[in-house]
């Protein structure tokens, strides 16, 4: 009786995803906080572009950066997430090979998407504070389209290699990914031929691609602070900080639990097999979810908007609250 999992075979017709690898017995519990982070990972990030496009005040590049922002989290997590959640519950573990390939292209195409969306604040963070009067000349609206479609087709073409690599290498090993989700490098791993062109491509895109965006916004800012500093006053310096606090914390959420995923990854061989695998799903399930908090609670105009539309809804729907 032959095993399906070793048979030598070209292309898989199916992957077999474990889900959390040694968690088998607690993934029902397992499910419960990665269902609460996607709900609110979907109410947040439909009710900001929902928001600013109600609110006319809202109409800046600053908030078309957010509601791409918004529209990149809302792709990485329900690329993810619906498949995670029916393993969890339903122990549905197969996913078809073509399946499997577009999955680690979205999850990949929109990581490096929300990577050059950061820049992109960055550089409306910088032209705002540090050329406050011709912030509105220099980031027109048609400036503002084409920085979105380049961030789109580059995120598109850089990771088109990924899927075509590993559509071409032979697979004779197994077809069992230890993950809940195809990561590409889970993928090739499992390849049985000189992989290192993949591997190489992958250090590339994370050095050459997002470490550059790295880059850049570090330069943004060194710019910003070197403005703030500048200031006359305390108040002054702080107030104008301020509009930097919503960027540089959903910076933080995106990418210093991916500098740890990293760091995991490559120097911890002593860590178990299920805590690699937990840390690289908050990777990419927390900023989701965090994004549209933080720039809920951090940006008055979204707040404030929000607040008004909940109670108007409720003065319409308990009319005997309104006091008339």
């Amino acid at each position: 009786m032959s095993d399906s999992n070793t048979t030598d075979f070209t292309n898989p017709s199916t992957f077999i995803l474990l889900g959390i690898p040694g968690l088998e017995a607690a993934h029902v519990w397992i499910s419960i906080p990665f269902c609460a982070m996607y709900v609110i990972a979907i109410l947040g990030n439909f009710t900001i572009p929902f928001i600013v496009k109600m609110e006319q005040s809202l109409h800046e590049p600053m908030y078309y950066f957010l509601c791409m922002l918004a529209v990149s989290d809302l792709v990485v997590s329900t690329s993810i997430l619906p498949k995670m959640l029916s393993i969890f519950w339903f122990n549905s573990r197969e996913i078809n090979f073509n399946a499997c390939l577009t999955q680690m292209y979205f999850i990949a195409c929109f990581t490096v998407m929300e990577s050059g969306i950061f820049v992109a604040m960055g550089l409306d963070r910088y032209v705002a504070i540090c050329h406050p009067l011709r912030h509105s000349t220099i980031l027109t609206n048609p400036l503002v389209a084409k920085i979105g479609l380049a961030l789109v087709l580059r995120s598109g073409m850089v990771v088109l290699p990924y899927p075509f690599l590993v559509r071409h290498w032979p697979y004779c090993r197994t077809n069992i990914i230890p993950e809940p989700f195809c990561a590409h490098i889970s993928v090739v791993k499992l390849a049985c031929a000189d992989t290192r062109i993949s591997s190489y491509y992958g250090l590339f895109v994370l050095v050459c691609v997002m470490g550059l965006d790295g880059i850049f916004i570090t330069l943004s800012y060194t710019q910003i602070l070197r403005a703030i500093f500048s200031l006359p006053t305390k108040d002054a310096r702080l107030k104008t900080f301020g509009t930097c606090i919503s960027h540089l914390c959903a910076i933080l959420a995106f990418y210093i639990p991916g500098l740890f995923s990293s760091l995991t990854y490559r120097f911890g061989q002593n860590v178990p097999l299920h805590f690699h695998v937990l840390i690289g799903n908050m990777n990419l399930l927390v900023p989701p979810m965090l994004n549209p908090i933080i720039y809920g609670v951090r940006t008055k105009q979204i707040r404030d908007r929000l607040l008004r539309f909940i109670t108007h809804k409720g003065t319409k729907v308990f009319p005997w609250c309104s006091g008339s």
